[in-house]
């Protein structure tokens, strides 16, 4: 009650007046002892005890509150729980994780669990950094996605898309028949691609090849896995997590350039045509199944994939 009456005295009570204090003429406010709205409204008030809590005084009156791990705890709110009707995934699947099957996963466990020492020469000790130099030539953009060139089967392949969500290296195959490769070439592939709406995509199998970054001072080559699908896209290839990390590639999109260190242990910048990052984007909204994520099926009694 003491702690009360001390901060009634800290309020400043307007002085009782006949004049009309809101709109509801019904409506009684005990603060300003007049007509108009109720005190729940009254921002007078609200601002006079808004006061008094950053200055201290109601410290003893104010609930705690609780940080996000007690609210899981304690079942989160309730009140604002919503309804999960699916899932939307970026690519997912390939031969991250070991591959398909069980066995290639449990395989794959194994060996990465083992320790493993690699060669000195193929440790590359190179610091990858984005300055502001790096922005110089970059042209202000929409958050452009980041789109470049690459070098494979003797052929330069623009419109590659550096997709760090996708857990596969994806060869289109309008531009697998463009670089004039046989589809003798291709090894089975155990799994199936589904687009978000359920649609099945066909995977006609996976490809190894050669492939190479060069900025025009230095160059490097490296062997990375496909997954060749026969499914409209604005791009000719998707580069993931895979190649990047055999890379050892640190896009940017900000910058628009991707670095990777060179065996000689020069960092190769590979600059994203914005230009061309434009018009793939633009076609992509046009192609309404242009957006897919990888799963897994068992293979067929028949062997047919």
């Amino acid at each position: 009650m003491i702690a009360i009456t001390n901060i009634a005295a800290r309020l400043k009570v307007p002085a009782k007046t006949d004049r009309k204090m809101g709109p509801n003429k019904n409506a009684w406010c005990e603060f300003h002892q007049a007509n108009g709205h109720y005190i729940r409204n009254c921002l007078a008030l609200a601002h006079q005890l808004d006061e008094l809590v950053k200055s201290g005084f109601l410290k003893d009156y104010l609930q705690e509150p609780q940080d996000d791990q007690a609210l899981v705890a304690a079942g989160g709110d309730k009140g604002h729980e919503v309804p999960i009707h699916g899932e939307v995934n970026t690519i997912s699947g390939g031969f991250s994780g070991g591959g398909c099957t069980t066995s290639q996963r449990k395989k794959y466990v194994r060996r990465v669990m083992a320790v493993e020492v690699q060669p000195a020469d193929l440790i590359l000790d190179v610091d990858l950094t984005f300055t502001k130099v790096d922005l110089r030539d970059v042209v202000p953009h929409d958050n452009n996605p980041m789109v470049i060139s690459l070098v494979t089967a003797g052929r330069r392949v623009h419109s590659v898309l550096v997709d760090q969500g996708s857990s596969t290296d994806v060869m289109f195959l309008t531009a697998f028949n463009q670089l004039h490769l046989s589809t003798d070439q291709l090894r089975p592939y155990i799994g199936c691609l589904y687009g978000f709406a359920g649609d099945e995509v066909e995977v006609r199998g996976h490809i190894e090849l050669r492939i190479t970054f060069t900025d025009g001072a230095s160059s490097r080559t490296a062997s990375i896995r496909y997954l060749v699908v026969n499914f409209p896209s604005a791009y000719n290839i998707l580069l993931g997590r895979p190649a990047l990390n055999r890379l050892g590639a640190v896009p940017s999109t900000r910058h628009m350039k991707m670095k990777l260190p060179s065996l000689g242990g020069v960092v190769i910048t590979i600059k994203s045509d914005q230009k061309e990052a434009k018009r793939c984007y633009k076609n992509s909204l046009k192609t309404k199944r242009g957006v897919f994520s990888v799963t897994t099926r068992p293979p067929r009694e028949d062997g047919v994939l």
